[in-house]
């Protein structure tokens, strides 16, 4: 009886742990990768939190965006007529730092407004018009159609000083529309691009009235 006694013990001792084993292989299945080591997060599912949140914006961030890549657009034109009309360096250099440093913020903003269900301006003067008025006033510094015509007209020395002068202008309204972002605006990125447009134009209107008024 003893001996009866001590083998239906050990039938469910061994019931126990071969339960205790499958239920633990099930964890490591759904959990680990079988070193007992937490399964790697699906990259899909991280990739897509790190990209743009389309609930957490507001209007001025759209209106940042909007109005910036037309903006830069322009900016960016300005700056390829520098390559074949400036007589200085120095304008040709600094036109070429601005367009490789605008392309890409422009691309950036596509995305944002692509990924909101906004509409992405065309051409120049985007959503504004052909003739970038805005309230009987041109649009943050924005040159009209009439005087980018005279500047692709002027070359050498007349060039350069049409160039800085209209780009300091340029960059100051883009440096006033970047600080209406950085106070109103909702959407980190947004901000944070706007910080870095106020901290590089406003040195380059710094550098330019130099080049202006220099020797």
């Amino acid at each position: 009886m003893k001996t009866a006694t001590r083998t239906a013990r050990r039938r469910t001792a061994l019931t126990v742990a071969a339960a205790a084993l499958v239920a633990g292989l099930t964890l490591t299945g759904c959990g680990d990768d079988g070193r007992g080591t937490p399964a790697p997060t699906s990259p899909t599912s991280t990739t897509a939190s790190a990209t743009v949140e389309p609930g957490a914006h507001d209007q001025t961030d759209v209106d940042f965006a909007q109005q910036m890549i037309p903006h830069h657009r322009q900016a960016i034109a300005m700056s390829r007529m520098a390559e074949s009309h400036a007589t200085s360096g120095g304008v040709r250099e600094l036109a070429d730092r601005i367009e490789k440093a605008q392309e890409p913020e422009i691309r950036t903003m596509t995305d944002w407004l692509q990924a909101w269900g906004e509409q992405v301006p065309e051409g120049m003067y985007g959503m504004q018009g052909t003739d970038g008025m805005v309230d009987g006033g041109m649009m943050h510094g924005m040159m009209g159609p009439r005087q980018m015509t005279d500047l692709d007209h002027a070359s050498g020395r007349n060039f350069d000083t049409m160039f800085l002068t209209m780009m300091i202008r340029h960059h100051e309204g883009a440096v006033a529309m970047a600080g209406a972002e950085k106070q109103n605006g909702a959407y980190g990125p947004a901000k944070d691009l706007a910080e870095h447009i106020i901290k590089t134009q406003t040195a380059e209107i710094a550098h330019m009235r130099d080049m202006l008024h220099g020797p």
